[in-house]
């Protein structure tokens, strides 16, 4: 990577970062209503696995994807209206924090159930196969899903007829609010994925390069021959599982020891030489004008009238 894709791959970051913190603070005040899941401590997992994507690969989230749609290049303004449940958001409002798509760039989802995107990225997989193109799936998931059938049928599926799909668990050590020590006996998830003879790994999900160079290893390979990968990244979300959640089950202690991992700085202090103390300073202010203006364009936008209800429904 070169200089200019590094500082890139910062300001994604910090836009990513402001972002949910702005939306954490909307929430507060009302202007969103239902669920909202905040991925603030686990940018670099986003950022470091889609920036090596090609713009027709696909990418493919849980319900935790403001992130992961941001990094794929969804327009921050379009982002927040979907959480303002306003007509002009990714899903017509629609969707909420959950169910975000946006087919320009590619990425398919925003899935409310656990598990649920599992099975789409194997049919996707399938259908690169079909049409015989170059195309790479990615898939993210929380460690929660890993205990869902989907997870079993659709890694058992990859791996029997080679699908160019490559799973990434993020494992923030908590599926909502129980540890992943306490639910699961074998805690080194990627151990799991071993069983149906698919090529695991396990990275640091604190460090952007780190996961850019898992992405980068597996993308090749899926692209030459069309194998899947499973990888793990070992990750951490500061707030709670929803907005909902005060998470009272985790101690200060344990929050204060991972943001001393904390990605958007950890990758600060790795760009010295590359990074100015200006540039990082012009880059926040940046990413602060790109929120107010989401914010200000959510905040003004129209309402879907009652009438939408009967509309994008299928039977």
């Amino acid at each position: 990577m070169d200089k200019q894709e590094k500082i890139e791959m910062y300001r994604q970051m910090v836009l990513i970062r402001k972002f949910e913190d702005k939306a954490g603070e909307m929430y507060m005040q009302g202007k969103i209503g239902g669920f909202l899941h905040l991925y603030i401590g686990q940018e670099a997992v986003a950022v470091g696995f889609i920036s090596a994507l090609r713009p027709d690969d696909y990418v493919i989230g849980a319900y935790r994807e403001h992130g992961q749609a941001l990094a794929r290049g969804a327009d921050p303004k379009r982002v927040m209206a979907e959480l303002f449940g306003r007509s002009t958001g990714l899903s017509r409002g629609k969707g909420g924090s959950m169910h975000m798509f946006d087919l320009e760039h590619n990425f398919l989802g925003g899935h409310g159930i656990v598990g649920g995107g599992m099975p789409l990225a194997a049919g996707m997989g399938l259908a690169v196969n079909y049409r015989e193109t170059d195309q790479v799936v990615t898939c993210f998931f929380g460690d929660g899903a890993v205990n869902e059938g989907a997870f079993h049928e659709s890694l058992n599926l990859v791996s029997l007829w080679n699908l160019p799909v490559i799973y990434v668990c993020e494992n923030n050590q908590y599926g909502m609010g129980t540890a992943v020590a306490r639910a699961s006996s074998l805690p080194e998830i990627f151990r799991r994925a071993q069983c149906y003879d698919l090529d695991t790994e396990s990275v640091d999900g604190m460090d952007v390069l780190a996961c850019r160079d898992a992405a980068d290893r597996a993308i090749r390979r899926a692209r030459k021959e069309k194998a899947p990968r499973f990888i793990e990244a070992v990750t951490y979300r500061y707030r709670g599982h929803s907005m909902a959640d005060p998470g009272t089950y985790r101690t200060k202690e344990e929050i204060e020891e991972w943001r001393t991992k904390d990605p958007i700085e950890r990758f600060r202090q790795s760009l010295e030489g590359t990074l100015t103390a200006e540039d990082a300073q012009r880059i926040e202010e940046e990413m602060n004008s790109v929120i107010a203006e989401a914010v200000e364009f959510a905040d003004k936008s129209e309402e879907l009238p009652a009438e939408a209800l009967y509309e994008d429904v299928y039977a």
